[in-house]
């Protein structure tokens, strides 16, 4: 398995500092393949006109992220647009100060595509879509790009874009803002291209700023974000993509809101959202969500607390341990098997080696030994997770790389207090150690 060297380095740091690489997964999937196959046929759906949503439940270190950002580079592989954000305490889905709309700014500034993979991809859109209807147009007319009547040809065909916008929500204003960006772009006005663009990153602070330099009386707010999005999804497919896959990390943010009506306007605005994915009011959009067992199924402060929502997404009553319905709203995530982090640690062993040109010499036999040392820590059996494991295999292979007098195999054995090392996560934060929020 070669890999640059430049992906190599960025796939180990990133590890090793505990978060999921965005560049570089394909070299260190394992497992996983029942998910990615029903969430790939949820693209399946979205691509051909539907909507989706999905959680995705596990606990922290367990693979979350790595799937959010596996499905990523697989959506985008498939000519699919991606918007991704993680919730803060300063980004939430519902607020009054700006919280909403920090995640949409969030979402937008993460856009992303396959020419694109590291976001910022806004501009390269709008732009790749004019060229895109020139192009049509030309083909379709025969006229000249120099010709006035090839001009009023290509607002023919930009118009019937717009037209198709006008009975969504907030439809009208998206069509005028994508009418003087092509206008500007006719005529060469970066200037003016760049203010459509601000005004769609929602950075415009009032509508008075808005309608002064844009001529349109509105902006991007808290309560309206949401409804921009199901704009994009629709432009996106008339732009030439296949869709747009909407991805909202750690949720607990939602959970961990003290007041409990904050809450229950974040959780409104995931039933909104839910709700809009199963009654076709949304198309060519996926929405998936990850988060903790613990954030989503407590009936206290977690989703499952807004009824609504928990009647909807709870199990029914044919669900059972060692079952898995992989058609259901929330997706479980099961620890990976002994087996598959073998082969993720000889994957990674193989990176280590080709990023610092050396001679690999941790054999099998000493991967199944610190994988058995691993799990046979105290609290293994229902704490320790994928990211662990990795963080501690990453820190032998620098050890090893470093000391190469050690002998991999005494020194693997020689730890002997990994049997009673606690591991990382046993002491979970519960549900009392949030009651003092409570309001």
């Amino acid at each position: 398995m070669k890999i640059p060297k430049r992906i190599a380095s960025a796939v180990i740091n990133s590890l090793k500092g505990g978060v999921v690489p965005r560049t570089g997964l394909p070299y260190i999937t394992v497992g996983r393949e029942t998910e990615i196959d029903a969430l790939l046929h949820d693209v399946d759906i979205i691509a051909d006109g539907g909507a989706a949503f999905r959680f995705i439940s596990g606990k922290y270190g367990s693979g979350k992220s790595f799937l959010l950002q596996t499905i990523r580079s697989h959506v985008m592989d498939r000519n699919f647009v991606v918007v991704d954000a993680d919730l803060s305490p300063e980004r939430r889905l519902q607020g009054t100060k700006g919280q909403g709309l920090a995640t949409y700014k969030e979402l937008i500034r993460n856009m992303s595509t396959k020419t694109r993979p590291d976001g910022g991809a806004l501009t390269l859109i709008l732009d790749r879509w004019i060229s895109g209807v020139q192009t049509e147009t030309a083909a379709d007319t025969g006229l000249s790009p120099d010709s006035a009547e090839f001009g009023k040809a290509v607002e023919r065909k930009i118009y019937e874009v717009i037209n198709a916008l006008n009975e969504m929500v907030h439809g009208f204003d998206f069509a005028k803002l994508l009418t003087i960006y092509y206008r500007a772009s006719s005529d060469g006005n970066d200037e003016e291209k760049a203010k459509v663009v601000k005004w769609f990153r929602g950075e415009y602070v009032n509508k008075t700023e808005a309608k002064s330099e844009l001529g349109v009386n509105i902006v991007i707010g808290d309560d309206d974000w949401y409804e921009y999005i199901k704009l994009f999804a629709m432009f996106l497919k008339m732009a030439g993509y296949s869709g747009l896959l909407v991805l909202i990390d750690e949720l607990v943010n939602i959970y961990k809101i003290p007041n409990s009506i904050t809450r229950q306007y974040n959780y409104e605005k995931i039933l909104t959202m839910y709700n809009d994915t199963l009654q076709g009011k949304a198309k060519y959009m996926g929405i998936i969500m990850g988060g903790t067992p613990q954030c989503i199924e407590d009936t206290r402060r977690g989703v499952y607390s807004y009824e609504a929502l928990r009647s909807r997404l709870a199990e029914g009553r044919f669900g059972r341990v060692g079952v898995r319905d992989m058609l259901a709203p929330v997706i479980h995530l099961i620890p990976l098997t002994y087996e598959e982090m073998l082969v993720l640690t000889e994957k990674l062993a193989d990176i280590h080696a080709q990023l610092f040109d050396y001679v690999q010499k941790i054999t099998q036999e000493d991967m199944v030994r610190f994988i058995q040392l691993e799990f046979s820590r105290i609290g293994s059996d229902s704490h320790i997770t994928p990211r662990e494991v990795i963080r501690d295999f990453i820190e032998l292979l620098d050890i090893v790389y470093q000391n190469p007098q050690i002998n991999v195999s005494e020194f693997i054995a020689s730890d002997s207090m990994s049997h009673v090392k606690p591991a990382v996560g046993q002491e979970d934060q519960t549900d009392e150690e949030f009651a003092e929020f409570e309001i």
